[in-house]
Parts: structure tokens; sequence; C-alpha cells
């Protein structure tokens, strides 16, 4: 094997890790045994990551792709490590057993919600204030 095949072997390995461990935070949100904080936090990450909305859209060169190459495995990462490493396990395996990836309509929202403020900001900043004179 080449190293060009074993490099692409460890980032679809990596990939699938990633997936795993989305489900595996959106599962841990919903579970009385994690501290609210942990919960707080796999509930964001999951939910960002599972909505069809990104922060920054995937069609701006270079930045779209930011938030799914830093950003998710970032998160997933910090939250990772607010879960108890026995629940954790318990998540990622019922996250393999699962089939298919859950939607999150309130994670698309939140991220709805975000541009809407953004443009009513830009829209203030540009029409608003923009009139007024000094």
């Amino acid at each position: 094997m080449n190293t060009h095949t074993g490099w692409r072997q460890q980032m679809i390995a990596w990939a699938r890790s990633i997936k795993r461990d989305v489900v595996a935070l959106w599962i841990a949100a919903r579970d009385r045994r994690v501290p609210w904080y942990a919960k707080l936090a796999a509930g964001c990450v999951a939910a960002y990551a599972l909505s069809p909305i990104d922060l920054i859209p995937d069609f701006i060169p270079v930045l779209g792709y930011l938030d799914d190459i830093i950003l998710v495995p970032l998160g997933i990462m910090l939250t990772v490590r607010l879960i108890p490493a026995a629940l954790m396990a318990e998540f990622r395996a019922a996250a393999e057993a699962r089939q298919g990836r859950p939607g999150s309509r309130i994670g698309a929202a939140v991220i709805i919600v975000i541009w809407l403020a953004a443009a009513a900001l830009l829209i203030w900043i540009f029409l608003v204030r923009g009139t007024r004179t000094v």
C-alpha cells in the first residue's frame, strides 16, 4: 500500500468518526445522566453540525468549508471532554448502531435567526446610521 492510499484511508476513518461523534452528541444531549452544561454544549454542537444551513455558506471560497473542517471538530473535541468517558463510549456505540443521520430543525432555525440578525444589523448600520450627519 502506498502512502497516498494510507492517507486517504485515514481521512475516511476520521470523517466517519466525526459523523459518529455528532450522532453520539445528539444522543448525549437527550440523556439524563449527562451534566446540564455538557448537554447544552452537545446540543449546540450537534444542532449546528446536523443543520442543513451553515453559519458560513459553503459557496464562499475557502471560508465556506472552514466551519466543517475546523469549527465542528473543535466543538466535538471540547464537548466530548465534558461528558464522562464511560457515557461517551456508550453513546458512541449507540451512534454506530443507528442507521441514517438525524436532522435538526432547531439547529437550522438557530442558524436562520443568526443570519437574519446579521442582515438586520448590516441594514441598520448602512441605512439608519449611515444617513445621520455628525
